[in-house]
């Protein structure tokens, strides 16, 4: 399968992921180009175990076990928070600080409790996204996505999902747990990344 026959109307693809949050932003940045996402969990495809060291290590693991599985194309997103004066954690360990109930209230309190530790009560940090592209037939494509700012508390804002109630990008004054969908999507980490895959794809 030609990379470039992917993002066509009514192309079917997996999105490697069991996060409702991740599911429904990446279908959202899909619905322009007509193709059908669906979720690994809906296709009962276990979530493989993320042994890697880095976000693209990760993300490729997910694509392709997806991938495999379905026999479709597989998209798959490793993100996470990096803190600076956290020395970058919890990176990719960022879900794993949620918890296995992926409770990302007890996440941002041990930002906050390791911040504090330090005498801070900010930092900057920056958001990272790699989306991996794995085909059953052709080789995997990897795209990387950052956005820059602060973590600062209390949270603020309902909305998004995982740490962006405590994270604010450069230039802004809301959270993107403040932010309206449509307006964290045009700016995020996640954004990015799916810009240079499309830009790849074109």
């Amino acid at each position: 399968m030609a990379a470039r026959k992917l993002l066509t109307p009514g192309m079917r693809l997996v999105v490697a992921s069991h996060n409702p949050g991740k599911l429904r932003e990446i279908s959202g940045l899909l619905a322009p180009f007509g193709v059908e996402a669906v979720s690994a969990g809906a296709l009962g495809i276990p979530e493989p175990d993320e042994t890697g060291a880095t976000f693209e290590e990760n993300a490729l693991l997910k694509a392709e076990a997806s991938a495999k599985a379905s026999g479709l194309p597989a998209l798959s997103d490793d993100s996470g928070l990096c803190v600076a004066a956290l020395d970058n954690a919890p990176g990719i360990f960022s879900a794993r600080w949620a918890g296995p109930g992926k409770d990302f209230s007890l996440a941002m309190k041990r930002v906050e409790n390791e911040l504090r530790a330090k005498g801070l009560e900010t930092s900057p940090a920056h958001f990272v996204c790699v989306l991996a592209l794995a085909f059953p037939d052709a080789p995997p494509q990897i795209f990387r996505g950052e956005v820059h700012g602060t973590v600062s508390f209390p949270p603020r804002g309902k909305n998004g999902f995982g740490y962006d109630p405590i994270f604010t990008a450069t230039g802004m004054h809301e959270t993107f747990g403040e932010m309206e969908p449509a307006r964290k999507h045009a700016m995020s980490h996640r954004a990015e990344a799916f810009r240079k895959l499309v830009t790849a794809l074109a």
